[in-house]
């Protein structure tokens, strides 16, 4: 009988009680958390927009590139 009101003692709460556990720790962590100043946000967003542009760029031009090349080797035209 004690094996049982073990069983039932270690029985995981219900849905709801841990989701709610879950939520207050996440909360409580997010209280923590250094958030950067609005100068450092836009910073690192045009950077990230640059480093975007940049690779387009990058890539446009090898596609470009390619594109001609096989057309030398093949003398067929592109869809235009």
């Amino acid at each position: 009988m004690a094996s049982q009101n073990d069983k039932k003692a270690e029985k995981k709460p219900n849905l709801f009680v841990r989701i709610g556990r879950k939520l207050k720790e996440t909360f409580s962590e997010l209280k923590r958390v250094t958030w950067p100043t609005f100068p450092k946000v836009v910073k690192g967003t045009c950077v990230v927009l640059v480093v975007v542009v940049i690779f387009t760029v990058a890539v446009t031009v090898i596609n470009y590139g390619l594109d001609k090349l096989l057309e030398v080797i093949t003398n067929i035209k592109g869809i235009e």
